[in-house]
């Protein structure tokens, strides 16, 4: 597996699908790429419906790069990175098209932020998620107004707090993360495709409309998730973060 963001067209369909070959975690610049992948689809007029997926059968997306947070010197370099998922999250708002996630295995960290702001997320059984940045030291902040918008305060504060721990697919869904579980791959794609053809028929300006009053009260966002990625990035730089991560 590469790393990369790509997007294909099909008949309406913009595919967005994200890759990473250490489980889908994110980088810096897989987070710029994906950020932008989902601006290009969303302004494209021949893109009515975005489905964001990753790569693989197993691992939807494992979260910030471990790798890349080890590098982080300063405080700049660390809103930087943590602006990426910021930037993501908001791309995904401020689109005017509807965005179908596809989450085919284990969500942690930024992939449960990803999960929560699609409009409609399909998974598998296999898709246990995780908020595990508290143990390594942070916490989940960028994620977690969107987190919280489709789950609510109890749920985001479990995930926040018991970090080590692994919920269902089927937690997730009954909290609203998931919208539809399904035992295999297949059988999700199944559901996928018959969602996006019926999306795919129907009046755009009136989803567009639609996706307004879906993130009514959310245009803050761009000033609040930048403060959150402030908290982060100087949290990333402290001694029990550095020696948390070593240790991974």
């Amino acid at each position: 597996m590469e790393e990369g963001v790509t997007l294909k067209k099909n008949s309406g369909l913009g595919i967005i699908e994200f890759s990473h070959p250490q489980s889908n975690s994110m980088p810096g610049k897989l987070l710029r790429e994906l950020a932008d992948a989902i601006d290009d689809a969303g302004i494209d007029p021949e893109i009515i419906v975005i489905l964001l997926k990753s790569s693989g059968e197993k691992t939807f997306c494992a979260g910030a790069s471990f790798d890349e947070l080890l590098t982080i010197k300063n405080e700049k370099t660390g809103w930087d990175f943590f602006m990426g998922f910021a930037n993501v999250i908001n791309s995904l708002r401020r689109t005017t098209k509807f965005v179908i996630g596809r989450v085919q295995g284990k969500c942690v960290g930024g992939g449960v932020g990803l999960a929560a702001a699609v409009d409609y997320c399909f998974a598998t059984e296999a898709a246990e998620i995780r908020l595990s940045e508290l143990v390594i030291g942070i916490g989940p902040f960028v994620v977690g107004p969107a987190v919280e918008r489709k789950m609510g305060l109890s749920a985001f504060s479990q995930l926040s707090i018991d970090a080590a721990s692994w919920r269902s697919s089927h937690w997730a869904k009954t909290h609203g993360l998931f919208a539809e579980v399904f035992p295999t791959i297949s059988e999700m794609d199944d559901a996928i495709e018959r969602l996006i053809h019926s999306l795919l028929t129907s009046n755009p300006e009136a989803m567009a409309q639609m996706k307004k009053i879906f993130w009514t009260g959310t245009d803050h966002w761009d000033q609040l998730l930048s403060y959150r990625a402030t908290i982060s990035g100087k949290l990333v730089l402290s001694e029990y973060t550095k020696k948390a991560l070593a240790k991974k």
